[in-house]
């Protein structure tokens, strides 16, 4: 037998166990298949997640309008001269603290020590018209006991007693006495009287001048105390307007004086806001520069409202004892106008925004669904929601996480109560814009 015939019969023997094995392999891949087709058969409606969730509700939220100005001193004084004159010294400069009565700076005395003397020299000149001396007191003089009236007085009642006498004697019946000299004695008792009369007028004219001079006198003094200016108040000297030897005319500013133990707040809010204002409202500051918050009372309010802005002024009392806070520095804050408010607050992971528009993720039926929302006012707490929700709705706390999916909730505990710090609703920026930027 040939050799090739030889190596191809054991192969033949290998032939129907081949036919075996592909027929398995076959019938395996199809029972494969049909396997495949029953697991790729998916069920109907959406996928179960797993997802934090918390339930809308009505949070206390107190109402607050912003506003923006600046911070001014207490009291500004121009501490000016009483007197003219020229100026002797100046004693303070910017910046310097001083005390209530604390010399600020003296004119020249010399003229108002003269003009002193003169008043005190014209005092005791009238003094001694009426026999006063220095030290008697002016209401101890009575007018009849003058001297140029117990003289008028003296002659009148010579005349009075001749008058008498030539009555007493009748010596007109004896002939000793014409008629015409009796007529004179009753002339020269009226005469007297008179002068009597005009003695004491002149008298009551000279105590009354003595008023006059003591009054020239203390003028006098005040003028001379007055060259030396003092401080009203405590206080920081802002500005000096004078120096060594300048003339200064009455009323002139010589220092200008702030007071800082305390600051004000001056600002404004818009006039729709107006009616919410009132005394003691609270009011929160945050001062360029100023590394802490400042709370503060409304203390001050305008009457009226600026038409020009329109805005309403308003001021509040800043303690200042430190004296941190300088006069000028520029301030924001908010007055809580409504401590009761309620709002509608969520967290700011519930929000997302997309082609401008806020949304969350709402559950309806247990499927989370996009729900458009407007928001408002901004806290650390969370943000305000104003429309698309209401309370007891349930929202996904996580916006970012969120899809079209049947919820398995996880609740989580609500939010707790909101800070009195808020901010404004939105859209009011807009009308701080039309008022200058000073409200809102």
């Amino acid at each position: 037998m040939p050799s090739r015939l030889r190596l191809s019969l054991p192969l033949l023997c290998y032939l129907p166990l081949l036919a075996a094995v592909v027929a398995e392999v076959l019938s395996g891949c199809s029972r494969g298949a049909h396997a495949d087709t029953t697991v790729k058969k998916e069920p109907s409606g959406p996928p179960v997640v797993k997802a934090a969730v918390m339930t809308v509700e009505a949070l206390n939220w107190p109402a607050a309008v912003r506003t923006q100005g600046s911070i001014i001193a207490d009291e500004v004084a121009i501490v000016g001269a009483k007197v003219a004159g020229r100026v002797q010294d100046v004693t303070c400069d910017l910046g310097d603290v001083v005390k209530a009565g604390t010399v600020l700076a003296w004119l020249d005395q010399e003229d108002f020590k003269l003009q002193v003397i003169l008043a005190d020299a014209q005092l005791t000149q009238s003094r001694a018209a009426l026999g006063l001396r220095p030290t008697d007191p002016l209401e101890s003089l009575d007018p009849e006991s003058a001297p140029p009236v117990r003289e008028a007085k003296a002659l009148w009642d010579e005349t009075r007693t001749k008058i008498a006498r030539v009555r007493q004697l009748q010596l007109h019946a004896r002939n000793t006495i014409t008629q015409e000299e009796i007529d004179q004695a009753v002339a020269g008792e009226g005469a007297a009287d008179a002068r009597h009369a005009a003695a004491i007028n002149a008298v009551r004219e000279k105590i009354a001048l003595i008023s006059v001079r003591a009054s020239e006198l203390k003028l006098a003094q005040q003028r001379l105390e007055d060259t030396v200016i003092r401080a009203p108040f405590d206080g920081l000297v802002q500005e000096r307007h004078v120096a060594h030897g300048s003339f200064v005319q009455l009323g002139d500013p010589i220092v200008t004086l702030v007071r800082t133990g305390v600051v004000r707040f001056h600002g404004t809010i818009p006039e729709r806001h107006a009616h919410r204002l009132a005394f003691g409202q609270e009011i929160k500051l945050k001062i360029e520069g100023a590394p802490q918050q400042r709370t503060a009372k409304v203390t001050r309010i305008s009457p009226s409202v600026d038409e020009m802005s329109p805005s309403l002024a308003f001021e509040a009392v800043v303690p200042n004892q430190d004296g941190s806070l300088r006069t000028g520095l520029f301030a924001e804050g908010e007055v809580v106008v409504d401590p009761a408010a309620q709002s509608l607050v969520i967290p700011t992971s519930a929000i997302m925004e997309f082609a401008g528009a806020e949304k969350v993720w709402k559950l309806v039926d247990g499927v989370a669904k996009e729900q458009v929302v407007q928001t408002a006012r901004h806290g650390e707490r969370g943000i305000e929601i104003t429309a698309g929700l209401k309370a007891g709705d349930t929202i996904l706390t996580r916006a970012m996480e969120g899809r079209v999916a049947r919820i398995d909730p996880i609740y989580e505990a609500p939010l707790g109560p909101a800070e009195a710090t808020t901010e404004v609703a939105a859209g009011e920026e807009e009308d701080a814009a039309a008022n200058g930027g000073r409200s809102l």
